[in-house]
């Protein structure tokens, strides 16, 4: 009978399992270079539950000469299903590559000066949503032993890896669609809520870019995600003379829809309404909600750029331009 002590080690998980220390350790940090047979791996992962055994990730660093922590600050800005699922699905694929991801709040820190506070954990890759890191705050990164950095965001950032969001797209694919479907005064939401401008604004270009040089016209809509700020939009929408609306995403587009058609504004008869996002609940109202479908990159294609980059940290920075969108039409427009 193996005695349990208090804190078990992998010399009893390999005792109990009757297999030694190096097998086990192949198989609790999932080495694919060493071919062990299933029922010998299925061995040793149950006397590792049976024992309470967890690798020392310190240690397991120090063999490696890397730590395997991904770091995702947290985004800054409210972020709706979508991009939720996004980052479930990117921390399920890196965990299958034997990552660990942590999640960093960084209230009140911005740009470089958020970078060395990500820093100071160590992490062998960082992954950074939005805009705000410069090359400094990269090479921050970089100095402290971090072999990946990769920005999600509008642009590039020298030094760093980079899916570039092409929001302009998502603006041009609903103006077209307006276009198309005979409307030709165009209002375009831009959410008040502070942060969002890296999203909203390229949107609004992408409007005027599909609309330039048509015989349309295109009003910019400043609005707050509230019921009240929906109102007073609404209450003043025929004075604003506006037959279309592309509300930033399926969010807003439901808030704004629900409030013109209280106001007595007919969806799509007297304005044509579309979001984005392709939202679950935008299928269920009435009308049924046009959208434009965005594609985000796979979790699964953006673990394996970490993991390569974390392989070979001196291979130039990967640019992918990603961020598909289409238009997905229903009644409301």
């Amino acid at each position: 009978m193996v005695q349990i002590p208090n804190t078990p080690t992998s010399a009893d998980v390999a005792r109990l399992a009757g297999v030694s220390r190096a097998t086990v350790s192949y198989v609790l940090n999932n080495t694919s270079a060493v071919r062990i047979s299933e029922p010998t791996r299925r061995r040793v992962r149950e006397a590792a539950r049976e024992l309470g055994y967890v690798p020392h990730a310190a240690a397991r660093s120090l063999r490696a000469g890397h730590s395997r922590m991904v770091l995702m600050p947290a985004p800054a800005i409210p972020v709706g299903p979508l991009y939720s699922r996004f980052l479930g699905d990117l921390q399920r694929e890196l965990g299958r590559l034997d990552y660990t991801v942590v999640q960093y709040g960084t209230v009140g820190l911005q740009g470089d000066e958020a970078a060395r506070a990500w820093a100071e954990l160590r992490p062998v890759a960082v992954l950074v949503p939005g805009a705000g890191l410069g090359p400094q705050g990269v090479g921050v990164l970089k100095r402290s032993g971090a072999r990946a950095v990769v920005t999600l965001g509008p642009g590039r950032v020298d030094g760093a890896h980079a899916l570039l969001m092409d929001h302009d797209a998502v603006g041009a694919c609903a103006g077209a669609h307006l276009y198309a479907r005979g409307r030709r005064r165009i209002g375009v939401v831009v959410p008040e809520e502070s942060g969002l401008e890296a999203f909203s604004r390229p949107r609004l270009a992408g409007v005027r870019q599909a609309l330039r040089g048509k015989d349309a016209a295109v009003t910019e809509l400043p609005l707050a995600y509230t019921e009240e700020s929906a109102a007073r939009l609404a209450a003043d929408w025929r004075e604003l003379g506006l037959d279309a609306v592309f509300a930033y995403n399926d969010e807003y587009a439901m808030l704004l829809m629900r409030a013109l058609q209280d106001a007595g504004v007919r969806v799509p008869e007297d304005v044509a309404v579309i979001g984005a996002d392709d939202l679950m609940l935008g299928r269920l109202l009435r009308p049924r909600l046009s959208t434009v479908h965005i594609e985000l990159p796979s979790g699964r294609g953006l673990a394996e750029l970490v993991d390569r980059a974390v392989r070979d940290p001196g291979a130039e920075p990967e640019v992918h331009k990603v961020l598909g969108a289409s238009v997905i039409r229903r009644e409301s427009s």
